[in-house]
């Protein structure tokens, strides 16, 4: 089934963010006493917030996350589009399907990354436009909204458990990459090529 739109999460998926992703939470973790592999473990798909809520609640995790939002808007350091996502972008042009990024980075960094991998998004959804972050399924319902389309004929790419919840509790279908449970696996984004042709 060829989708009604394609809603894709940003980093990990569209946007190679890991490495700086990874120097900044391992960062936060010796700072914060907090094992640094739990910390990776815990902070996919998460706003920065959640994560420290989670990990370490006698924190402030709002000024906590703010913090680490400030050290990812200036460290851009390696980041790339991820293999295929231009090629993906352009065919989803060529095949009129409308697209999306829905993220958990705030609208800054958002724009920050994606300016860095040279994506520009017709539509960005952003934690700054919701009120729950994922695995809540808002920021996809809104994504489906805005596109006009019914979100269960959306396909959702993601790359975490936590934005596969978010896509799955929207009522879409998920494309998963990096060996995540998902309704289609993916091993690289040039294999939704096919979704286009």
């Amino acid at each position: 089934m060829t989708p009604d739109a394609v809603l894709f999460d940003m980093d990990g998926t569209l946007v190679d963010s890991d490495a700086v992703v990874e120097r900044v939470w391992r960062a936060w973790a010796r700072e914060n006493d907090v094992d640094e592999d739990l910390v990776l473990a815990t902070m996919p798909g998460r706003p920065a917030a959640d994560t420290v809520r989670a990990l370490r609640p006698d924190l402030d995790a709002e000024a906590h996350g703010r913090a680490q939002l400030e050290r990812e808007y200036v460290d851009l350091d390696g980041v790339v589009a991820a293999p295929g996502a231009h090629e993906l972008l352009v065919a989803l042009a060529r095949a009129e399907v409308p697209w999306a990024v829905v993220t958990s980075a705030d609208t800054r960094l958002a724009e920050l990354r994606l300016g860095a991998a040279g994506i520009t998004p017709p539509l960005l959804v952003t934690r700054d436009l919701l009120t729950h972050g994922k695995p809540h399924p808002e920021g996809y319902l809104r994504a489906a909204e805005l596109l006009g389309v019914d979100p269960t004929r959306c396909l959702v790419v993601e790359d975490t458990a936590t934005g596969a919840a978010a896509g799955k509790a929207a009522g879409a279908r998920v494309a998963g990459l990096k060996g995540i449970d998902a309704d289609l696996p993916l091993p690289s984004l040039t294999d939704l090529l096919e979704l286009t042709r």
